[in-house]
């Protein structure tokens, strides 16, 4: 599939998209000389967003037929969760903002992008 690239864009603007998508579903944008972003008519990212949500459902269809699921009620869903994550008695939502607070803590303060902007 031939590539947009990112100067073509920079140069022609949405003209170099729509040029590309004349001819193919999908353009693929470089940057760099490398692949990094795909760009598509909106009719074709919906139909792309239902295929996915059909391979989902066909597949949540086929754990039911085979026997994959479990039936229990909201509190019993919580303990397993609980006993699943080990979580040492914190519930699911608590454990995750636990675990988002260690990643935070380790980012790097020096970052480049980690430092506010200046206004001017």
């Amino acid at each position: 599939m031939p590539s947009l690239t990112a100067n073509d864009l920079k140069t022609r603007g949405v003209a170099a998209i729509e040029e590309s998508l004349a001819h193919q579903p999908e353009a693929v944008i470089s940057v760099r000389g490398k692949d990094r972003f795909v760009v598509m008519e909106m009719a074709q990212y919906h139909y792309l967003r239902e295929c996915e949500l059909d391979a989902a459902l066909a597949q949540s269809q086929a754990d039911v037929a085979a026997g994959r699921y479990v039936v229990e009620s909201a509190q019993q869903h919580m303990a397993r969760l609980e006993a699943l994550l080990g979580s040492g008695g914190d519930s699911p939502r608590v454990a995750a903002k636990s675990a988002r607070a260690r990643v935070s803590a380790k980012k790097s303060p020096g970052k480049k992008s980690d430092r506010p902007r200046s206004a001017g």
